[in-house]
């Protein structure tokens, strides 16, 4: 073995490491039982993101919608022209949209 690399034989030895885990019945179990945690961990976690990420989409509407009645008043005192409010309108309705969808997504998948 003098002439095998050092990955080659740490190669050789998981594969003969993993062949003789495979035929013990306590780490098969083991093993099953830690990818089903992990599963369920990871698709909780995915919801919770998709939540989060829904609270903080509508926490951007919410400042978007405020933006734009703002800038109505100030069209509606002639200071400005409406592209700021159809600006922030817009903006408002996209996040308002990013918000909503990602509850819908959370509520499909739960």
């Amino acid at each position: 073995m003098a002439g095998i690399s050092t990955a080659r034989k740490l190669g050789i030895f998981g594969r003969v490491a993993a062949r003789q885990a495979g035929q013990n019945r306590w780490l098969r179990a083991g093993w099953s039982a830690l990818q089903i945690t992990f599963r369920h961990f990871g698709r909780a976690l995915h919801l919770l993101w998709l939540e989060i990420t829904g609270v903080f989409f509508l926490f951007f509407a919410l400042a978007g919608g405020v933006a734009c009645w703002r800038e109505y008043h100030a069209w509606q005192a002639a200071k400005t022209g409406p592209g700021r409010m159809a600006l922030a309108a817009c903006f408002a309705l996209v996040f308002l949209w990013f918000g909503v969808s990602s509850f819908w997504r959370a509520r499909r998948k739960a």
